[in-house]
């Protein structure tokens, strides 16, 4: 099995504007997550950006780096237009590792693409762990999945779910036996699926939960996942994070 790795990178955001660009150790950030990149099995490695400050930095430290639009309104779409430029064939595997993420282990990047090599029906792979703190049951930021029997995806979202009836609405959870699910963003896609995504109309869940991920549940899409075989480390949304992850790496 071979793959390949697009990381989706840009300059603006709401929380951490230049969030690609903020030091960690002595190095942009983007550069450790194309340090975890090349440490996996992938065989191509490619930045994908719309900032030039960007592109110079990737460039600095010997990435390949692709040029793309400004206006994508998702990692998943800006991915689609990569794969168009470098016209990939339609069986490739295409792993979107996120541009925040540079704790992230190289061996569940090798994970989610065998995953997606071993599930014919799927669209798309990614992973997922089991919640065990109950404030990452009511936190946004941690999203949250239910798995069908042969675990393909019936949902996902930033809310607590599932959830008991009899307790809606309190702020505690009566038994952690009932399994909550933590989504891990790491995807694995076949080169033709990101072709047809593009296609595809944006969805009201997927704009009101902020998830790209329910453009393809909404549109009958499968989406298989296989537990995270080590843990995660810890991406950057927040200031907060921010520093945690420079006391983890410093």
């Amino acid at each position: 099995m071979s793959f390949k790795i697009i990381i989706p990178a840009r300059y603006a955001s709401s929380r951490l504007p230049g969030k690609p660009l903020l030091d960690i150790a002595g190095k942009p950030m983007i550069q450790h997550v194309y340090e975890r990149a090349i440490e996996s099995e992938a065989t191509e490695v490619i930045i994908a950006t719309d900032d030039d400050r960007i592109e110079q930095s990737a460039k600095s430290f010997g990435a390949r780096v692709c040029m793309t639009k400004r206006d994508h309104p998702s990692g998943t779409d800006r991915l689609a237009e990569v794969a168009s430029i470098f016209q990939f064939n339609d069986e490739d595997i295409i792993v979107n590792l996120q541009g925040d993420e540079p704790c992230l282990p190289p061996q569940l990047i090798n994970q989610v693409a065998a995953d997606l090599a071993q599930h014919f029906k799927a669209d798309i792979s990614t992973l997922y762990s089991q919640i065990t703190q109950v404030e990452q049951v009511f936190d946004p930021d941690v999203v949250k999945v239910i798995l069908d029997i042969d675990g393909y995806a019936l949902y996902f979202s930033r809310a607590p779910i599932p959830w008991i009836r009899d307790h809606f609405g309190q702020k505690s959870i009566p038994d952690m036996n009932l399994p909550h699910y933590r989504h891990i963003g790491l995807y694995a896609y076949r080169a033709n699926f990101l072709t047809h995504y593009a296609e595809l109309s944006p969805s009201v869940i997927e704009q009101v939960e902020s998830l790209e991920q329910l453009r393809a549940l909404f549109h009958g899409k499968r989406i298989h996942l296989s537990e995270a075989k080590i843990n995660s480390g810890h991406g950057v949304d927040t200031m907060a994070d921010l520093l945690q992850v420079r006391s983890l790496l410093e």
